[in-house]
């Protein structure tokens, strides 16, 4: 897929990948890297390298905001993210089922799985789910594309799209944005 770019996800392919993470042999981590994913548009390093501090407000429970740090970001864009309702639900579902510290997605002999290893789990369930020219990145593009198309309704604009996406420059943030045909058949008639 070299030089191209991944595929954006549709709601039922979102429902798929989460009934594919559902039925494998580590459900609720599985759950947890599709959410990371496609409900805070963090990159297959990132997802990685989470740890619980990231996750954590000072009393130990599951925050509110998950904090992308300098030294797991890519070119230390280091950020906030607000935690999704349905993700907030995954981590709280986690935090108690284990001590709460170290990294949060754990590999099956317990330390924290690798970027590629992530890589490598999203293209396994693309493949299995027979959805083309999608990659680890997918759930990232569809989080920030959904996030283009929706800021304008939480009074936001693409500067904050950029800020969560940790982009250094609007123009990247813009390339990962896909256009939405319907949407443009819609304007056109309004001219």
């Amino acid at each position: 897929m070299a030089g191209k770019q991944a595929k954006t996800l549709s709601t039922d392919h979102i429902d798929d990948l989460l009934f594919f993470a559902a039925r494998s042999r580590h459900p609720l981590r599985n759950r947890l890297i599709v959410l990371l994913s496609v409900k805070a548009g963090l990159r297959a390093a990132e997802i990685a390298k989470l740890t619980w501090a990231m996750m954590l407000d000072p009393s130990g429970e599951v925050g509110s905001t998950l904090e992308v740090r300098d030294e797991i970001a890519k070119k230390r864009s280091g950020r906030s993210i607000p935690i999704h309702p349905e993700l907030r639900e995954a981590l709280v579902d986690a935090r108690r089922r284990c001590k709460g510290h170290g990294p949060l997605i754990r590999s099956e002999r317990g330390g924290a799985m690798t970027p590629m290893s992530i890589v490598v789990w999203f293209s396994r369930a693309y493949d299995e789910l027979g959805f083309e020219g999608c990659s680890s990145h997918s759930g990232r593009r569809t989080f920030i594309t959904r996030a283009a198309r929706s800021v304008h309704k939480a009074g936001g604009s693409l500067r904050d799209v950029q800020l969560l996406a940790g982009h250094r420059s609007i123009q990247t943030t813009q390339r990962y944005i896909d256009g939405d045909t319907d949407a443009q058949r819609r304007l056109v008639s309004l001219i």
